[in-house]
């Protein structure tokens, strides 16, 4: 079975008697727990050990309880930030579930034996940590010019190795490879002496190079070897005879686990190092055991595996083609795409020629797949590349009773989602669910009342925790008062964010409030304060709400910066407006609102002494401000605010940009009449300003109410005479201003522009229009060569 690795290596089988049984196993592997259960009912055991965190055996029973469905992992992490965590998944046809499963059938003893997590966990960061100091040497050093690491070198090497072995056995992968020689061997004594010389061989080929290429690899294999043989050892010495325990661990360790090798001494034991862990079970997903998601482990299609693995349990391989294109078949048709039953028979038919042709005795996942390819999607694979995901990868994710162990934090969270009818969103398919934070006065409970409202206060918590489970969508500014949009969608990188959560709290409730906490105690500016105020206000904190203002109350009295200012009231505003949707109170916020309005409009003239990009920011700010005097102008001094955009409107030696904004919200407010809006356009665009300074100063009067100025003819009259007074190099500097003004305004407003100077010349607004949209002639494309060659110097 294993005859290209024999050509490759050029040796004997090489047979030995081993003390204890030990089978050596791919992870994710059908055939691998199918022949498992085979040996297990054959030599009855009285001692199964399995290659896993040894301080995790009490796990065990709880993994094999009714009601878990698997994929399923085990967690552990770290009880100290930051959080490193180690994973161990688990399939329906992963050999150590079925281990774990037979024996609680037979009811005998079974446990983990690899190194515990303390020591794991350690270990693991320092050979990182190793790998990582070793490269920087080498550069340090002028040795590291090469792009690849030893490491990836390794990688690369065995990665060749694959390639090899795959050329030699005539197939288009390594996977394929693999599942024909081993997954479809449904013969015990063929499979385990196939897996059995594959392992020693393939070992005594690695080992070398991962001693050279590798060598904290290869350090941490032969520590966590010798503590495994300890445990077999240990196991021994408990009363098990050898014959009667059976060891499950990776193909690449059996070789290691011979009884001539020495276990691990108890001084050998002591000296490593350890860190305090927890352990707990989490569900898991088909797409994180996929290699898609870059697990090293996995395969490319677990889904199919389990239906693999569901065929070989009832004896009938011959089953596979069938059932698999059938399910192809049904996504199709489930997405209004057609395929007949003659398909999927003629489908059956070219996988099994295409296995003929490989000498194989069933068809592989590739050759099904190429003829779903040829048959469904008659030849193009994005025709069917959504039903195979769903075939081949799946959707599904796995789920643990009710009483299974987890941290308090994850149990928070069911209860929690079950409480609020959000557990049917926990699925590896994004869902949107739409709140309405209004309460539904059509109901009886307040529960249900305000259900939406409760909801939005979890998924903002879950959201403050960074739990990847909760998305949150923009809103039209119409309904952004009391409507949320959130994307739902699960993940186990979700359950080990919630997991790491657990460091913070045992509540989603306490945890929230820990990072709120956090970010308190690290806030030094008042546009922070203010964002932590609307968090403590979202995720229904009260009591650090109140908190969080009297930081920004502190941190106001000696604040100067006016984006700040006017961000931070920003978020006092909008909490303001929509408080009683939230059903929060906020009195206490208005006088604080008041303070920062106040200080920012005494701000306003000396911050807008600015260049141009400054200038970026501090418009927005402005207009921040202005949109909090009219939304809140019976709590903030508004007169006092636009006595300061007049003073900055008539500003010579502010920034023209921000002056021009100034006297546009003026103009808006019709707090000036046509006169004095003519005089001030006359002073500012007049031959002897600057052309930046006076094209600059109009950009910023046409960043506000468009229709404002589209409605006053003076002012178009004042621009064309100031453009026609400019001589070439001022007018050509000009253009970068005006350009970028004009730039922003809608087609149909400059339809309107076009219109209106037309009625000024004199030429009639539809002849001027239809002059603009004519293409340019040859005269009018030299005129724009010579301003696109225009030096503009540092503008």
């Amino acid at each position: 079975m294993a005859e290209p690795v024999q050509r490759l290596l050029g040796t004997e089988r090489v047979s030995e008697k081993k003390r204890v049984n030990v089978f050596g196993i791919r992870h994710l592997s059908p055939a691998g727990a199918y022949h498992l259960r085979a040996l297990l009912e054959e030599k009855q055991p009285t001692a199964i050990l399995v290659e896993g965190p040894s301080d995790a055996n009490d796990y065990i029973h709880q993994l094999t309880m009714s009601g878990v469905k698997p994929p399923v992992a085990l967690l552990a992490y770290t009880e100290e930030l930051p959080v490193r965590t180690l994973i161990y998944p688990f399939a329906s046809y992963s050999p150590e579930y079925e281990a774990f499963r037979w024996a609680k059938q037979h009811g005998i003893h079974a446990e983990f034996m690899d190194l515990p997590s303390t020591i794991s966990l350690t270990l693991y960061e320092n050979r990182k940590g190793a790998g990582r100091k070793a490269k920087a040497e080498a550069v340090q050093a002028g040795e590291g010019k090469n792009e690849t690491s030893d490491r990836a070198s390794y990688v690369q090497l065995q990665n060749k190795m694959y390639e090899q072995i795959t050329e030699l056995s005539g197939e288009p992968d390594y996977e394929a490879y693999w599942e024909r020689y081993f997954e479809h061997c449904t013969s015990k004594e063929a499979y385990r002496e196939a897996i059995d010389h594959y392992s020693i061989q393939m070992r005594a080929l690695m080992q070398e190079a991962e001693q050279s290429l590798a060598p904290e690899e290869a350090a941490y294999n032969e520590i966590r070897e010798a503590y495994m043989r300890r445990k077999i050892e240990e196991t021994i010495r408990s009363g098990h005879a050898p014959e009667k325990i059976v060891v499950v661990t990776g193909a690449h360790h059996a070789s290691a686990l011979r009884p001539e090798l020495l276990p691990m001494t108890d001084r050998e034991l002591e000296g490593l190092p350890k860190v305090r862990t927890k352990i707990t079970l989490m569900p898991y997903s088909y797409y994180k055991l996929s290699t898609y998601s870059g697990y090293g482990a996995g395969n490319q299609a677990p889904a199919y595996y389990e239906l693999f693995w569901t065929c070989l349990q009832q004896n009938e391989l011959w089953k596979l083609p069938t059932l698999y294109l059938s399910k192809v078949a049904a996504y199709l048709r489930d997405q209004g795409t057609y395929r007949s039953t003659a398909s999927v028979i003629e489908g059956v038919r070219l996988a099994q020629a295409l296995a003929v042709m490989h000498d194989g005795t069933s068809p592989t996942w590739r050759e099904l797949r190429d003829a779903a390819i040829v048959l469904m999607g008659y030849g193009e694979l994005s025709v069917i590349s959504e039903a195979l995901a769903k075939t081949d990868v799946g959707t599904a994710i796995g789920s643990l009773p009710d009483g299974v162990s987890q941290t308090p934090i994850q149990d928070d969270l069911n209860r929690e989602l079950k409480r609020f009818k959000l557990e049917k969103y926990k699925t590896t398919v994004a869902t949107t669910l739409e709140l309405d934070l209004r309460e539904n006065r059509r109901v009886k409970t307040v529960e249900a009342a305000f259900i939406d409202l409760n909801r939005s206060v979890l998924l903002h918590r879950l959201e403050l925790l960074g739990i990847s489970f909760v998305k949150k969508q923009h809103v039209s500014q119409a309904s952004a008062s009391w409507a949320e949009n959130w994307v739902l969608q699960w993940s186990p990188e979700a359950e080990i964010e919630a997991v790491e959560s657990t460091l913070k709290g045992e509540t989603i409730e306490l945890a929230a409030a820990f990072v709120i906490h956090e970010k308190l105690q690290a806030c030094a500016d008042i546009a922070e304060a203010s964002r932590i105020i609307r968090l403590a206000c979202t995720s229904d904190l009260p009591s650090l709400m109140e908190q969080a203002r009297g930081v920004l109350q502190e941190l106001a009295v000696d604040s100067g910066n006016f984006e700040q200012i006017a961000s931070a009231a920003l978020e006092l505003s909008v909490l303001i407006g929509y408080g009683s949707i939230r059903r929060i109170a906020t009195d206490s916020l208005i006088p604080l609102l008041e303070q920062l309005f106040l200080r920012g409009s005494l701000l306003l003239v000396d911050a807008a002494n600015c260049n141009d990009e400054a200038a970026k920011t501090m418009a927005s700010a402005i207009q921040t401000f202005h949109s909090i005097a009219q939304e809140h102008y019976e709590i903030v001094d508004d007169q006092i605010w636009l006595q300061k955009l007049r003073e900055l409107s008539m500003r010579d030696d502010r920034n023209a940009k921000l002056s021009g904004l100034a006297f546009s919200i003026l103009l808006e407010r019709n707090e000036v009449d046509e006169a004095r809006s003519a005089q001030e356009m006359s002073r500012r665009l007049s031959p002897g300003i600057p052309a930046d300074l006076g094209a600059g100063w109009f950009e910023g009067l046409a960043m506000r109410n468009r229709y404002a100025l589209l409605s006053r003819s003076f002012l178009w009259e004042q621009l064309d005479a100031y453009i026609q007074s400019l001589e070439n190099e001022q007018f050509y500097r000009s253009l970068v201003f005006l350009r970028r003004a004009f730039g922003t305004f809608e087609a149909r407003e400059k339809a309107n522009i076009a219109e209106l100077m037309g009625e000024l010349w004199g030429l009639g607004a539809i002849a001027t229009g239809e002059a603009l949209q004519r293409p340019l002639g040859e005269e009018e494309k030299e005129k724009l060569d010579e301003l696109n060659d225009f030096d503009f110097g540092d503008l």
